[in-house]
């Protein structure tokens, strides 16, 4: 996808992010660091932030095994993760209210491909309570189904740049 039009598409994923959930902005909210043309959600970081929420930023501690939220900040030092994905060095660990993971691929039924590790069906599967999880991408990621298996989690919500679709 070219840069011009990465960007254009985005800006509306954001614009439709910010529409759709008011409620979020003083919540616990996990974002993900954006790896090669994930749509970047650090413009909602400072939202959030300045409503009195927390953002926090996975972290894969062991593989095989359910992410870690940390608590983050721009500014905040950093560490190098899985495929060089930074995460918070120091921020304390959070058990988000809401999760918003990256979409490499997503069906009807809100089940999402991801990068293939599985943390965030593990995280989901693994918290008490679960975190609304809403999946960010685009429109050309959407497969007639992406065949899940028993494991796998569908998001609450997808929201690319034609709009929010809410899991029935």
């Amino acid at each position: 996808m070219p840069a011009h039009l990465h960007t254009g598409l985005s800006k509306a994923v954001l614009r439709h992010v910010i529409g759709a959930f008011p409620d979020l902005w003083s919540r616990r909210i996990g974002l993900y660091w954006p790896y090669k043309r994930d749509v970047s959600l650090f413009p909602l970081a400072n939202r959030i932030l300045a409503a009195g929420g927390t953002v926090a930023l996975p972290v894969m501690a062991a593989k095989g095994t359910p992410l870690q939220f940390r608590a983050w900040k721009p500014g905040d030092p950093l560490a190098s993760g899985a495929c060089d994905i930074p995460y918070p060095r120091d921020g304390h660990t959070v058990l988000p209210d809401v999760v918003l993971a990256a979409l490499v691929g997503f069906d009807g039924a809100a089940y999402r491909l991801g990068y293939g590790g599985g943390g965030y069906d593990r995280t989901l599967a693994a918290s008490e309570p679960r975190p609304r999880a809403i999946g960010v991408g685009f429109e050309l990621m959407r497969l007639p189904t992406i065949r899940p298996l028993p494991h796998d989690i569908p998001m609450d919500v997808i929201v690319t740049e034609a709009g929010v679709f809410r899991r029935a």
